[in-house]
């Protein structure tokens, strides 16, 4: 039986030359590789869908909420996340690359559907850790830049999982807030990390297929812990 051949339909440099993107098809399938490493599969959406329902799933009660999604990916987390906000929400999308903007309106239009254009939506090309710098900012932030805190596809991200990253993260979180990260794998020390940063902690284990099963991936679930809070004034005597 002849094999269906994967067709390259274009490149990209990271921004600060930390590497290279090749979107890549085959049939009405779509990937996204950097060197002999696929990021992302257009079959294979269940876990970045299950990152957007279970941070949604923890501020639920929030009647305006605002999201930031680190990595536009292939627009699984921000479809997921469309589906289930109210229409008073705001979603944020931070992407670092801008092909990979272009290729979601241009060859995988119909991967992304009307996403782009949701008027709940704002695209912005740039490092999601710049959006960090602020007190209060956000309900839920989702990362899903990389393959996980310890497999880095770009060597800057790594601020975004050091204890100082996090506390900054923790700060740009509304009272109640979640911060949600994606990975191929479990990390024990970077779940030390966030709890020296504040969070109290939740792990989950996903099927990248979803209910169809496939390889198991990893969502760390953080909110600010007591001990982060702002502690009350004292009254005066």
């Amino acid at each position: 039986m002849a094999v269906n051949p994967w067709q390259l339909l274009d490149t990209a440099t990271v921004p600060g030359g930390e590497g290279t993107l090749r979107l890549m098809k085959r049939g009405s399938e779509f990937s996204i590789m950097a060197g002999s490493t696929s990021l992302m599969n257009s079959r294979m959406s269940g876990s970045e869908e299950a990152l957007a329902s279970l941070a949604f799933a923890r501020i639920s009660q929030q009647k305006q909420p605002h999201m930031l999604i680190g990595g536009l990916g292939m627009g699984f987390t921000l479809r997921a996340a469309l589906a289930i906000l109210p229409a008073e929400a705001k979603v944020t999308v931070a992407e670092l690359v801008p092909a990979v903007v272009a290729w979601a309106r241009g060859p995988m239009a119909e991967v992304f559907g009307t996403s782009l254009s949701d008027p709940r939506v704002t695209i912005r090309e740039a490092d999601v850790g710049a959006l960090l710098h602020g007190e209060k900012l956000y309900d839920a932030i989702l990362l899903d830049v990389d393959n996980g805190p310890e497999g880095l596809t770009r060597d800057a991200n790594d601020q975004l999982y050091t204890v100082a990253g996090l506390r900054r993260t923790l700060r740009a979180l509304r009272d109640g807030g979640v911060l949600a990260v994606w990975s191929s794998h479990t990390s024990a020390p970077f779940t030390k990390r966030l709890a020296m940063a504040g969070f109290d902690v939740e792990e989950a284990r996903v099927r990248a297929r979803g209910a169809s099963g496939g390889e198991r991936h990893h969502i760390w679930l953080a909110n600010r812990s007591r001990a982060a809070a702002p502690r009350p004034a004292r009254p005066r005597a």
